[in-house]
């Protein structure tokens, strides 16, 4: 009966991961009940809305494209970033100044990271999440962290089902009836991701529901072809929403290094 032993460690193995997710689930549902009045009449600013549709990275990128735009930061084809105007206008633009250094010129990925990892972000991040329109880092990571557990656990089930198939030991039950018992532990845990990815996808991004709901209506109400439209669009589809072809080859360039420098490492 050793398939048996195995069959209740994939019972163990595969509703311990369901349970995490369950509860990491309702406690995300909780703080929906409670962000749902979350400021309701809050105007997004163009760093919020860059925050809550890509997080910090997202924020930096904005800011550089707003700067170029505004010809106070030179993008190059190749990559580079040149600073015109060293008086940044606020907190995001001392801080994408700050990390380009002293020289003037830096490569634009490390002048991202840095200006991403900045204070002024993470001030920024504490605020929406203060107000009940980002998700914390906690309970992103809580999420993200059940689904990965589930996932392993559908595949030790599997591994587990395999091994009863193998072992010569069997007793008397037809391997037909021991697959179907290691289906039922294996199916509780792609039912659970199922679920997972329908109820519980949106909260794994940066805005909570009420952010979501903010984010929409910016959406919604941007028209024209005015520059805050048009920033409008870079903060919530990122740097793919560039017009322009040379800033647009600045930040291919800058995804084409990041790529290298991650193969080398």
């Amino acid at each position: 009966m050793f398939w048996v032993l195995l069959l209740l460690l994939a019972w163990a193995v595969a509703g311990t991961a369901c349970t995490r997710l369950c509860l990491a689930a309702v406690h995300t549902a909780a703080m929906d009940t409670k962000e749902a009045t979350a400021a309701p009449d809050h105007d997004l600013t163009l760093y919020e809305a860059a925050f809550l549709s890509g997080g910090p990275r997202r924020v930096a990128d904005l800011t550089l494209v707003s700067m170029a735009r505004q010809r106070r930061l030179l993008l190059a084809r190749t990559g580079w970033a040149t600073v015109v105007d060293p008086r940044g206008r606020d907190e995001m633009e001392r801080s994408v100044i700050g990390a380009i250094g002293p020289q003037g010129q830096s490569r634009i990925e490390p002048v991202r990271d840095a200006a991403a990892a900045a204070d002024a972000v993470g001030s920024l991040a504490d605020r929406l999440v203060s107000a009940g329109l980002a998700v914390p880092d906690a309970a992103r990571d809580d999420i993200g962290a059940a689904v990965r557990q589930v996932r392993l656990a559908g595949m030790a089930v599997a591994a587990l089902g395999a091994i009863a198939l193998l072992a010569p030991d069997r007793s008397e039950m037809p391997a037909h009836l021991v697959a179907l018992w290691f289906a039922l532990p294996f199916a509780l845990t792609l039912s659970c991701l199922a679920i997972a990815r329908i109820e519980i996808h949106p909260y794994t991004r940066w805005a909570s529901p009420a952010g979501q709901r903010l984010l929409s209506a910016l959406v919604r109400h941007s028209g024209g072809g005015d520059d805050r439209t048009y920033l409008t669009s870079v903060a919530v589809r990122g740097v793919r929403a560039i017009g322009e072809p040379d800033l647009r080859a600045a930040f291919a360039h800058r995804e084409q290094h990041h790529e290298a420098m991650h193969w080398r490492e």
